[in-house]
């Protein structure tokens, strides 16, 4: 399976938004599909639970699929997808997550998001690494830029390290414009290649990522 596992240091640091912003770049010279298999805090519709980050990511796909192809596992509850499926009495383990983020068709680049960071538990006994280690995908870390974005990289890669995951890329999302110059300090720390996405400079971002994949 060609794609990337996108992870983070964290809940709200803004992995969907990138995933999306690569997503867009890849679809270029890929046909780019989505996989968020498993989400908490969906919108209660008449037409059952709707994953947010899921349908955004699925919408930016050249050719969006049904939704329960993208998001099998959809809970309404905001806590981890271990703790959200416990409490409806749905048993998820990470070969179901596995199973539902293969695509339909095998030359489709697969963009997947997890659910919180490295370590956040996403299904029975299974963490974020667990998943992408059994994916055998290169990872995508996303950490906010802001201060203490250092100790979360550093604490993220070494994680990532442990498992012997393959970090393509980190990349520091820039919600609020700064001169901390968390990037070329990071870089004095770590072997991982380093990228600051901000919303006014996508065309560097693009760039970058491009040549990383």
């Amino acid at each position: 399976m060609k794609g990337l596992f996108i992870s983070g240091s964290g809940t709200n640091v803004g992995k969907t938004l990138i995933a999306s912003y690569i997503i867009k770049a890849l679809s270029v010279k890929y046909t780019v599909v989505a996989r968020k298999p498993i989400e908490s805090d969906c919108i209660k519709t008449a037409d059952g639970l709707m994953p947010k980050d899921a349908v955004l990511l699925n919408n930016l796909c050249a050719n969006p699929e049904p939704i329960s192809a993208v998001c099998k596992f959809r809970f309404e509850a905001c806590v981890s997808g271990e703790k959200a499926s416990a409490e409806q009495g749905i048993i998820v383990k990470l070969q179901d997550l596995v199973d539902a983020v293969q695509p339909i068709n095998d030359d489709d680049f697969v963009v997947v998001e997890g659910a919180g960071g490295i370590y956040s538990p996403i299904a029975q006994q299974a963490l974020n690494s667990d998943l992408a280690l059994a994916l055998k995908l290169p990872v995508v870390i996303v950490v906010k830029d802001e201060l203490g974005a250092i100790n979360q990289a550093l604490l993220s890669i070494n994680a990532a390290k442990k498992h012997k995951l393959n970090i393509v890329m980190l990349v520091l999302n820039q919600i609020t414009p700064n001169d901390l110059g968390n990037e070329e300090a990071l870089k004095a720390y770590t072997d991982i290649e380093v990228v600051t996405f901000n919303q006014n400079k996508i065309g560097n971002f693009n760039t970058k990522v491009m040549a990383l994949i």
